[in-house]
């Protein structure tokens, strides 16, 4: 009741009031309260209309209801297209990649004769796409080349590598090449020929 008065003047009270005046003794006279001209009243002596005053407050904050949630179909056709993009990628690759079908190794001299030189030849089959095949040769004397490429255009479906390996000396050697290709499949072809000189 005492915080309304510092928010609404109170209106004139029009209640007839009973005239109850106590006597206080001599001294204890108290002096009532006074507000912008009203006379505020504690205990006993409130009046009905002002006991009964009720005071101003803010008007009641409506919060809006949240919206309701879309679930999955929101994102349904954003990830169904990212999944068709992703799988003709993955077919477009496949199908445009470099792949090896075959791979052999065959020399024309079974036998390498005084101080000769064996051309040992890899042949390699692919499927016709263009890239790059990396292979190695191994000799048996413990010999290994340096990694080894070899580019095939469009259209192509067969490239040749050679090895040339020269002996000198007298004797007979089993001589063996491997070639081992890298990329873009792992592969070995091995071929056996001898060396023979007396």
């Amino acid at each position: 009741m005492l915080a309304s008065h510092w928010f609404q003047r109170p209106e004139p009270d029009t209640t007839l009031v009973e005239d109850r005046t106590v006597q206080l003794p001599p001294g204890q006279e108290t002096p009532p309260d006074r507000v912008e001209g009203t006379v505020l009243r504690f205990g006993p002596g409130v009046t009905a209309a002002l006991a009964h005053r009720s005071h101003t407050t803010l008007p009641k904050l409506t919060v809006p209801a949240p919206r309701p949630r879309r679930g999955l179909r929101r994102h349904a056709l954003p990830a169904l297209v990212l999944i068709v993009v992703i799988a003709f990628l993955a077919w477009h690759r496949s199908t445009t990649a470099l792949g090896l079908e075959a791979v052999t190794v065959t020399t024309r001299q079974t036998t390498v004769e005084c101080d000769g030189t064996a051309d040992i030849v890899g042949l390699l089959t692919t499927n016709g796409r263009p890239g790059t095949v990396s292979y190695r040769w191994v000799r048996s004397d413990g010999t290994t080349s340096d990694v080894l490429r070899e580019v095939t255009p469009q259209g192509r479906k067969q490239a040749r590598v050679h090895l040339l390996w020269t002996f000198q000396g007298e004797g007979r050697y089993r001589a063996q090449a491997e070639l081992h290709i890298l990329s873009p499949t792992r592969d070995t072809a091995t071929i056996q020929f001898t060396y023979d000189c007396f």
